[in-house]
């Protein structure tokens, strides 16, 4: 029997189908926990969160919150990339630097977020300023440690190797640091950014006028079950974008980098 007989053919399945069994099942769980006697009331299925759009649009209030919302996260965390980059490398590059600050990083970050907000209130008042600084606090503690982590685990070889031929701090640091924490920085703006989203309810709780966070909580006090259902989704599908604009960046940044499919 000819051998070519005996091979089955492996079936390749696109990503495109992958994502279509996703949703199917996605919708599937979300349509029996519609119908449950337990979650029917909180999980509302699609035809009633779908409307729950046009419901807020009319308020005049869809809009307004994504505006809002985005410029809290925007901004936040800007202010946290700018801030932990050149902390991180800091630490990493000096001793006495990383001894004062990592310790204090590591404790605030497990500090929740909810916890310190009221206390942001007090000294800036109500608004979107608290939940911008916030979200500045919650996305520095998460970039700065990635960062900082990736630049320490560079080979340390290539560094004495560099200056063995004579290279000196600024020729390290350009040649060899800044190419090789390229894959660490992108981990951290995608940390960072999940960070944000997960701190902007917590971060639109202090006082803010408009946002996505600050729609969720006062839809619950009121028990409006399918338009806050569709402010989290909103806030997902938000989420899941940023994240597919973060690996377009890292695939034209690191194609060199070897990947596990």
């Amino acid at each position: 029997m000819n051998e070519k007989g005996t091979k089955k053919k492996k079936i390749v399945i696109s990503d495109k189908v992958w994502l279509l069994i996703s949703l199917l099942a996605a919708l599937l769980v979300w349509y029996l926990l519609s119908i449950g006697e337990a979650t029917g009331r909180s999980f509302p299925f699609a035809d009633k969160v779908v409307p729950s759009v046009k419901t807020m649009i009319d308020r005049g209030a869809f809009w307004k919150d994504i505006a809002s919302s985005m410029t809290c996260v925007g901004i936040g965390f800007g202010l946290g990339f700018v801030t932990a980059l050149p902390v991180a490398f800091l630490m990493a590059w000096y001793l006495p630097i990383q001894k004062i600050i990592e310790p204090w990083i590591n404790f605030i970050r497990n500090i929740p977020a909810l916890a310190y907000a009221p206390l942001l209130v007090i000294t800036f008042g109500v608004g979107q300023k608290p939940a911008v600084i916030l979200i500045w606090i919650c996305t520095f503690m998460t970039m700065s440690i990635t960062i900082y982590q990736g630049i320490k685990n560079i080979d340390v070889t290539l560094i004495k190797a560099a200056r063995v031929l004579g290279a000196n701090d600024f020729d390290i640091f350009l040649k060899i640091i800044c190419p090789a924490t390229v894959p660490f920085i992108i981990t951290a703006i995608r940390l960072g950014l999940g960070a944000a989203l997960t701190t902007l309810l917590a971060a639109e709780s202090t006082g803010a006028q408009a946002g996505i966070g600050m729609r969720i909580r006062s839809l619950s006090n009121s028990f409006e079950s399918a338009p806050m259902l569709m402010y989290i989704i909103l806030l997902g599908i938000i989420g899941l974008v940023l994240l597919k604009i973060v690996d377009m960046i890292e695939r034209k940044l690191t194609g060199w980098q070897e990947k596990i499919n």
